[in-house]
């Protein structure tokens, strides 16, 4: 399907963004800053009330989330902030609801949007031992809460639900370079493949899906967890490893304290833990699906000039085919640290490409 012009955005300027706004009840003065997102369109505008009241807005890209879909999200979050979970909750505009529309594309499609507050803070850029056993006891918190109520419209996550879509579009595209393919979606298709077989397993219930230390900030000494947009049912353990993703020795450590604080607020299924690297390979073939299906979009090929590399494949593949190797290893699933090189140290942006600044 070619992309359209609301998926591109294109009809969403700040008068468009500011009109939204004000057709939902609330008058805004003339702000109105992009800030940074690759999937939907966010912006902090400013409401012209005696505070100056900033906000943040965010238009979900279209035909990715039904309205159910993208209310659960919000119930989410509002479950959480009512058990006091330090999250950001969407506000409730004039008149009722978190959610509204705007028509685009000389009203052929529709945009969905909502508000939330402004909220400043910095993201950890690494994990230390204390900031693990925090993180342990949040995640622990929001899964407790999670665990409450079943989401009945949003994603479950499996490799086939999660995969397969991704899977399809780059065996119907030239992406893969002619040398790696059959590697490459031998990998990707064992991995799917796996995380099927080794799933059904373990319980699931609402997690946040998402969650890596770029969907965190830090105000006030206290961590608050951001950015739901990919919450969905699923197991405990993609949380977790998303917030470790180390294997050395030091990331193992670490995980013990995480989990540690977790299990003061509910009990951890340890047996999980094998699923981590399934998991952790289903995410790099989502990855490459989802450069593929936004290509189009003007800010995926500047973000990810490498996307179109023998390189990036050679390393893709690689890293699927070491995640198989390791999923089979007698646990604890360990690896050494390299050697010191003259390259530069990787940063939390090299290892999950929605990091945002």
């Amino acid at each position: 399907m070619p992309p359209s012009a609301a998926d591109l955005f294109l009809g969403l300027t700040p008068d468009a963004v500011l009109a939204a706004i004000e057709a939902s009840g609330l008058r805004c003065t003339a702000v109105c800053w992009p800030l940074n997102s690759y999937e939907n369109r966010v912006m902090e505008v400013e409401l012209a009330d005696d505070a100056r009241t900033r906000l943040v807005t965010k238009f979900y890209r279209p035909q990715r989330w039904t309205e159910a879909q993208i209310l659960e999200e919000h119930a989410f979050l509002a479950d959480l902030a009512t058990d006091e979970v330090p999250v950001v909750p969407a506000l409730t505009f004039p008149g009722g609801g978190t959610l509204r529309q705007v028509a685009v594309a000389g009203g052929a499609e529709v945009v969905w949007f909502c508000l939330f507050p402004r909220f400043g803070g910095r993201a950890p850029e690494e994990v230390s031992d204390a900031l693990a056993a925090r993180l342990g006891a949040l995640c622990g918190r929001i899964h407790a809460v999670g665990a409450r109520r079943p989401f009945a419209a949003r994603q479950r996550l499996s490799g086939k639900a999660y995969g397969g879509p991704a899977l399809a579009l780059l065996e119907g595209s030239d992406r893969v370079p002619q040398a790696l393919r059959r590697r490459f979606f031998s990998a990707a298709k064992e991995t799917i493949a796996l995380v099927d077989e080794w799933l059904p397993e373990v319980s699931v219930q609402r997690i946040h899906g998402d969650f890596h230390l770029g969907n965190l900030i830090e105000r006030d000494s206290l961590l608050h967890a951001l950015d739901f947009d990919d919450a969905l049912t699923g197991p405990a353990v993609q949380d977790l490893w998303m917030l470790l993703p180390g294997r050395d020795p030091d990331s193992l450590r670490r995980r013990e304290l995480f989990l540690n604080a977790y299990e003061q607020f509910r009990p951890f299924d340890r047996t999980s833990l094998r699923l981590i690297e399934p998991l952790r390979g289903l995410r790099l073939v989502h990855f490459c699906g989802w450069l593929a299906a936004r290509w189009h979009d003007p800010i995926f090929p500047q973000t990810w000039p490498q996307f179109s590399s023998e390189a990036f494949w050679q390393e893709t593949t690689e890293s699927l085919d070491q995640a198989l190797d390791l999923a089979f290893a007698d646990p604890p699933v360990e690896v050494a640290p390299q050697a010191p090189s003259d390259a530069p140290e990787p940063t939390n942006a090299d290892f999950f490409w929605d990091w945002e600044n």
